[in-house]
């Protein structure tokens, strides 16, 4: 009974205080061209095009369909070959040699070579000086081209995970401006982008693997959540990827098939710890203890998901712990206790930013904010645009506490867990923990698996015990694809194949 008046309230605050629906997005119907595909997405590429600057999971999303590493995954999460036909990797995991595949070439045209190769790699390494753009790359000790088609990696220090992060897109060293022309070797090559209107790929007829099935993809930026399903039955749309459960059960009965799988990432409530009161553990584990996780998914999104109690996400099966996810239950006195403490008997006020484009992340919010005034605790909710997020938030540094989703760029454990190392670049919550950086450096370190999972299990842990972050869930992911196309696969990271999509009637399905 309590849920129920708790979820009449926060519907009538949330009606309150967000936008009004818009009508659907002026223009064509979705793919009036016979071979044409209109996804919504929530948010514009606001970041970078070059995709090795690139940070926002949606941008990385995107360019999935246009840039390619010497290998990429799969939808089982294994890597395949991809710009190299073949690896190998020296029984010290020091060494990691690639011979390249004949016949790929860049979108331009232009064949890729041992030098772009090169290029590429060094490039994120930051060898000319500047600081890495790709954190494991800080272990590079040299890329030797030993022939045109031969390119060696020598590392300072072993690693057995990093063909992981040889995913890292492969770019021709001739282009001077990735960030404005953008060129891969993928399956669909860039043609153009309208600010805050859309983003226009066509399919590449020079990729040397399987073609894509359809021709043109637009991307049609929808950043009102309140107009993603007007979009999608008024018919400006095909397909959009990630619909709330109130959203995709407004869809059903119409011309659309709702496919369900997880977003692989962690949603949590994520503190800077660098600031008052969140500098101070006891507030942080206050704040745990105020939060009930099954009411969140209850509220949020029907009670689907998957509680999470630290930085890791189901996907990664031999490093997600269950265990943790009862390290905090909801104790309003032990939070109470812990806030007197700390010096906060009668709570504190904060602000929790929240980019408004992501309705999963609006609607936690308002359910978080009333699960800590049980403690005394305001959470003052301030919705920003995705860009102010990115810039303020996450570059800045600038916030109090955010609700977002972190997902993983390579599956491994590390690409979730090196982001808390105290120096790390990417440490957008200002963590710090010797023990930590102890034991992620001891993971990083071994060779032996059962010994690395260990360290990453205590990396893990000391996340939870600690508080980084009010830890909450890997929410469910609905699609909504018009039934005119099939294909569509779930990965275990936070991409979309395009590549894999076709029409069903080509298909006579």
């Amino acid at each position: 009974m309590k849920t129920k008046v708790l979820k009449t309230v926060l519907l009538a605050l949330v009606c309150s205080t967000l936008t009004i629906a818009l009508g659907a997005c002026s223009g064509d119907k979705a793919s009036e061209n016979s071979s044409q595909i209109t996804i919504g997405i929530p948010q514009d590429l606001e970041d970078s095009l070059d995709p090795h600057k690139s940070v926002a999971a949606g941008t990385k999303e995107v360019l999935f369909n246009v840039f390619e590493g010497l290998v990429k995954p799969d939808s089982n999460g294994d890597f395949i070959p991809a710009v190299a036909e073949s690896y190998d990797i020296s029984e010290d995991a020091k060494t990691y040699t690639f011979s390249l595949r004949e016949g790929v070439t860049f979108h331009d045209g232009s064949q890729v070579t041992a030098e772009d190769v090169k290029y590429s790699i060094d490039r994120c390494a930051g060898t000319d000086g500047s600081a890495p753009l790709i954190e494991a790359y800080s272990n590079i000790d040299s890329v030797n081209i030993k022939d045109e088609k031969t390119v060696e990696i020598v590392l300072k220090e072993p690693d057995t995970e990093f063909l992981a992060y040889m995913t890292t897109a492969i770019i021709p060293e001739s282009n001077e401006n990735p960030d404005t022309n953008p060129i891969g070797t993928g399956p669909y090559k860039y043609v153009s982008r309208s600010p805050q209107e859309n983003i226009i790929l066509e399919k590449y007829d020079g990729y040397w693997g399987t073609p894509a099935n359809i021709e043109r993809v637009v991307y049609r930026i929808i950043a009102n959540a309140d107009s993603i399903v007007m979009n999608l039955l008024g018919g400006s749309v095909d397909m959009f990827v990630r619909l709330t459960d109130a959203q995709a059960k407004e869809l059903e009965g119409s011309d659309f098939n709702i496919l369900e799988g997880t977003m692989n990432l962690v949603q949590a409530v994520y503190l800077n710890n660098a600031k008052e009161p969140f500098n101070d553990v006891r507030v942080r584990q206050a704040l745990s203890y105020a939060i009930d996780r099954t009411q969140i998914m209850e509220m949020v999104s029907d009670g689907k998901g998957t509680e999470v109690g630290s930085s890791m996400f189901p996907a990664f099966d031999k490093y997600y712990m269950e265990e943790l996810n009862d390290v905090y239950s909801q104790d309003f006195e032990k939070a109470k206790e812990l806030l007197a403490e700390a010096g906060y008997p009668d709570g504190f006020s904060f602000t929790l930013t929240v980019p408004s484009n992501y309705q999963q992340h609006v609607d936690t919010a308002q359910v978080v904010a009333e699960q800590l005034k049980n403690i005394g605790v305001t959470a003052n909710i301030n919705l920003v645009e995705w860009d102010s997020w990115l810039s303020d938030v996450y570059a800045d540094r600038n916030f109090e506490a955010t609700i977002v989703g972190i997902d993983a760029s390579t599956m491994t454990a590390s690409a979730m867990l090196e982001r808390f190392q105290t120096d790390a670049s990417r440490n957008f919550i200002n963590f710090s923990s010797s023990a930590y950086d102890e034991a992620f450096r001891k993971a990083k370190a071994s060779v032996d698996d059962e010994e690395k999972t260990a360290y990453y299990k205590e990396c893990e842990t000391i996340l939870a015990e600690e508080a980084a972050n009010v830890y909450i869930q890997d929410l469910p992911q609905f699609v909504a694809l018009n039934k005119k196309f099939g294909g569509y696969e779930f990965y275990p990271l936070y991409v979309q194949d395009i590549a894999k999509l076709y029409f069903v009637d080509e298909n006579n399905e």
